[in-house]
Parts: C-alpha cells; sequence; structure tokens
C-alpha cells in the first residue's frame, strides 16, 4: 500500500496514495494505524483524497482504525473524501461515527 506519513504538531496524517481502498490493500492499513495507536500516538488523521473507490474491507479497516483509537484513548478522524467515497460512508451511516472534514487544515483546526 502506497502511503505517506507526516507529523503536524502531535497529530500523524497519514495520506493514502491509491486510487481503492479495498480487500486487496486495506488489511496493510488495518495493521498501519494499529501499530501507530501501540507506539503511542494519540490522534491520527486519515486523508482520503486520492481514494476513489471503497469497499466493504476498507470501511472496515477504517472502523477497526476508529476502534483502536478509543482502546488507547485516541482520535481519528478523515479528511477530503470524495463524492463517491463519502456517498459510501453516508449509505452506511458511518458518516455519523467518524469525524469528517472537507480538508487537513481544517481538521488540524477542528
Amino acid at each position: 500500500m502506497n502511503l505517506s506519513m507526516e507529523k503536524i504538531k502531535d497529530v500523524i496524517v497519514m495520506q493514502i496514495k491509491e486510487e481503492r481502498l479495498d480487500a486487496h490493500n486495506s488489511p496493510e492499513l488495518k495493521v498501519e494505524m494499529q501499530r501507530l495507536f501501540e507506539e503511542g500516538n494519540k490522534q491520527l488523521l486519515i486523508d482520503l483524497k486520492d481514494v476513489r473507490f471503497i469497499d466493504s474491507s476498507g470501511l472496515g479497516a477504517l472502523v477497526s482504525g476508529f476502534k483502536n483509537a478509543t482502546t488507547y484513548q485516541g482520535d481519528l478522524r478523515l479528511c477530503s473524501l470524495q463524492p463517491q467515497v463519502k456517498s459510501m460512508f453516508e449509505l452506511t451511516r458511518l458518516h455519523r461515527v467518524f469525524e469528517i472534514f472537507a480538508s487537513p487544515a481544517e481538521a488540524l483546526e477542528g
């Protein structure tokens, strides 16, 4: 999986540099998010601006990351959702679970 990570203040900003987040690559994302929380990082921002498609496996990986954040008293936020990805969050009502922001800057302010 192609990821880039940057630490801004106390927040790890993880940009997923893939067009698809699906059964093929979501297990790697799940492992990476868990590793970050286990290492003591408390705040994780997932930037989905390059992701054009997400399936149930991708959604499941993000939900797993959210659960890890809760377990480690942390916070996981999402930003820059493309319209197709945003509609999947709305269809599954996960937009009520996650804090979703229009941009990384907006998420970092909030």
